[in-house]
């Protein structure tokens, strides 16, 4: 049976970082006061870059680390919720920045489960004959959405982007797990980003507790249909939504002592959809994890949405 897998990873963020001591002097909080809380240090924040350069740089490097060219591509998925233009798409955008002729190309939002319900959409684009190779993208301008005087939300997010290039492939069990999702939106107020001038509110304790009650069993299904136990992983990324929510899942979820739990919210903030294809680039190019490691990729957030997968890394 067809499958696909990930051949390649590429990540990008602005140059722009921001320290917990920059933000003391916007809002009041302290360095010790956002680590106790949400255990992030820095984030990136763009300045000239639009939502489309970023999306692009990280594109470019994935696509580069491939060896494929643009005209093999011919599905271009974007996991966004920053995007600010309605049409084109950021999607359409990427793929002419890039030179890609005649793709499907289409934007997703689930916030920041997007990166995980976008791959699983070109898997089953893939699966399903519609395309041969996909770039899937996760890119977020979160700058735009933040009231910098609101020290509960303007402390905790970041931009960058992560992308990744799917292929089909014959063999089922080298590639692309199951896929696990869905939402509660009866609880979709919890986190909103409204209006035309929008900006970002979320019920902080509610959507903590959603996290470390709800996704671990979620998170332990997603392994079970892919054939594994969380203690067969090399790997979990989730959504780096905030150091305390993540090692609260990670501990739930089983996994071994030695696998490799991302934590790149502790540089880069939370960066929605981006931050789980960001963070596992990071950890594949610094060598942490290596071509065929099973890996749990795990989005949740604003929705409230999320979706799973388990992954062999490129």
């Amino acid at each position: 049976m067809t499958a696909s897998r990930i051949v390649s990873l590429g990540h990008y963020q602005p140059p722009k970082v921001l320290t917990n001591d920059d933000l003391a002097k916007l809002v009041d909080t302290d360095d010790e006061w956002i680590r106790s809380r949400v255990g992030i240090r820095t984030r990136h924040i763009a300045v000239d870059e639009t939502l489309v350069d970023l999306a692009a740089e990280a594109a470019q490097k994935a696509l580069a680390a491939s060896g494929r060219l643009a005209h093999e591509i011919d599905l271009v998925v974007v996991a966004t919720c920053t995007a600010v233009e309605r049409s084109p798409n950021t999607a359409a955008a990427v793929a002419a920045r890039l030179g890609i002729t005649a793709p499907a190309a289409f934007d997703i939002n689930t916030v920041c489960s997007g990166f995980s319900y976008a791959l699983a959409t070109a898997d089953h684009a893939l699966r399903a004959g519609a395309a041969t190779r996909a770039l899937v993208i996760g890119a977020e301008r979160m700058s735009d959405t933040i009231d910098w005087t609101d020290r509960s939300t303007c402390v905790i997010f970041g931009d960058g982007a992560g992308a990744a290039v799917v292929e089909a492939v014959p063999d089922e069990r080298a590639g692309i797990g199951p896929v696990v999702w869905g939402s509660e939106p009866e609880k979709g107020d919890a986190v909103v980003i409204t209006g035309w001038d929008p900006t970002i509110s979320q019920q902080g304790q509610a959507v903590f507790r959603w996290a470390t009650t709800k996704i671990a069993p979620l998170a332990r299904e997603t392994c079970l249909k892919a054939g594994l136990d969380p203690s067969e992983l090399r790997g979990f990324v989730a959504h780096q939504a905030n150091l305390r929510i993540i090692d609260a899942i990670a501990a739930k979820l089983g996994t071994a002592p030695d696998a490799v739990i991302a934590r790149d919210v502790v540089d880069s903030g939370n960066t929605s959809a981006a931050s789980i294809p960001l963070a596992l680039s990071k950890l594949v190019e610094r060598g942490e994890l290596r071509s065929g490691d099973p890996v749990l990729l795990f989005g949740f957030g604003g929705g409230l949405a999320y979706a799973g997968q388990v992954v062999r890394c490129p």
